[in-house]
C-alpha cells in the first residue's frame, strides 16, 4: 500500500487491509491553496450532514494523492475534470471533449478502480499562463500563440511537476511550439505573481480563478487561443467503499456543494484565503453561512 508523508493508513484511521475506517470520512487535498479550500468546503458540508470527517490538507501532488484514493488511504478527493481524465487515461483527447464526455470517461476508468465520480459543479478552474501587465504592453501580446518567437529568450516559472504535466510545459511545446530559454520552480502562486512583477520570470503558471487577477492587477492571463486546456469543472472523487459505508448521506452532502458552487464563488473563496488571510476552513465556513 502507498503511504503518504503525514497521511498513512494508520494515521488516517484506516484498517490494516485498507478498508475505510468506521469512525471517519477521510478527505485529502492536493498541495495548492485552491484545492485545500475546496476540500475544506466539501468537508464542511459533510460535517453539517452530521457525518464524521478528517481532513488532510496539502497531502501531495496528484501523482501521490490520486493513487492513495484508489488504494484506500483516503476516501474523498476534490478534483478537476480534464486534468483528472488526463491523469487516469493519458491517451484521452481531453482538450477536445465536452464536460459530459470527460465525466463519462472519468467515471468509467475510476469505476473499475473502486472510485465513484459524483456530480460535477458549474465551478471551473483551468491552468492559466500569465505575464506582467508591463510585459504584455511592451511586447503587444494577449494570446499564448504570440509567445512563440519570444519564448527562447524568456524564463518560465511554474510548480516542480510542470515539466512532466501534459497540460503544462509539454502541452505548451506541442500545441504552441513554446520552448522557453529557462524554466524555474516556483514554491507558490503568490511567489509566481511576485516574480512576474519583479521581472525575474516573464511567464508563469496561475489558475484562471486566482484571486490576484482581474481589475487593475499587475499580471494578466494570456488567452489559450488554441484550446490546450480542457474543461476543468470541480468534481468529487469518492471511494466506492466509503459510499457503501456511509450511504446517501455522504453523496447528498457532496452533491449539495456541487449544485451550488460557481466559478465566481471559487474566485471569492480564493480571495478570502489568499488576500484576506482566512484559513481554508474559515473561508469554507463563511461561504456556507452566506448561503
Amino acid at each position: 500500500m502507498l503511504l503518504l508523508a503525514g497521511l498513512t493508513a494508520c494515521s488516517s484511521g484506516a484498517s490494516d487491509d485498507g478498508e475505510p475506517a468506521e469512525d471517519t470520512i477521510r478527505f485529502a487535498s492536493y498541495d495548492f491553496s485552491e484545492n485545500e479550500i475546496l476540500a475544506a468546503v466539501y468537508a464542511e458540508a459533510t460535517r453539517q450532514a452530521g457525518l464524521p470527517v478528517s481532513l488532510q490538507p496539502a497531502a501531495g501532488t496528484r501523482e501521490v494523492v490520486e493513487p492513495a484514493l484508489e488504494q484506500g488511504v483516503v476516501d474523498v478527493v476534490i478534483d478537476y475534470l480534464g486534468t483528472a481524465v488526463q491523469f487516469v487515461d493519458p491517451g484521452s483527447t481531453a482538450g477536445t471533449s465536452t464536460p459530459e464526455q470527460l465525466y463519462a470517461t472519468l467515471s468509467e476508468v475510476l469505476g473499475r478502480r473502486g472510485v465513484d465520480v459524483l456530480a460535477a459543479a458549474a465551478a471551473e478552474d483551468q491552468n492559466g499562463f500569465a505575464v506582467s501587465r508591463a510585459f504584455a504592453t511592451e511586447h503587444g501580446v494577449s494570446r499564448l500563440s504570440q509567445l512563440e518567437q519570444l519564448a527562447p529568450g524568456l524564463t518560465f516559472g511554474g510548480p516542480p511537476e510542470c515539466p512532466e504535466r501534459p497540460l503544462c510545459l509539454p502541452g505548451l511545446r506541442a500545441v504552441y511550439g513554446l520552448r522557453f530559454g529557462t524554466v524555474v520552480n516556483m514554491p507558490s502562486r503568490a511567489a509566481t505573481v511576485e516574480a512576474l512583477v519583479a521581472g525575474s520570470i516573464q511567464v508563469g503558471l496561475l489558475e484562471t480563478t486566482d484571486a490576484r487577477l482581474g481589475g487593475k492587477a499587475p499580471v494578466v492571463l494570456l488567452t489559450d487561443d488554441r484550446s490546450l486546456q480542457p474543461h476543468e469543472n470541480v468534481v468529487p472523487l469518492v471511494r466506492t467503499a466509503a459510499l457503501d459505508r456511509w450511504g446517501h448521506r455522504l453523496a447528498d452532502a457532496l452533491d449539495a456543494v456541487s449544485a451550488r458552487l460557481t466559478t465566481a464563488d471559487l474566485i471569492s473563496l480564493n480571495r478570502a484565503v489568499e488576500v484576506e488571510g482566512l484559513t481554508p476552513e474559515a473561508a469554507a465556513a463563511r461561504w456556507w453561512a452566506a448561503g
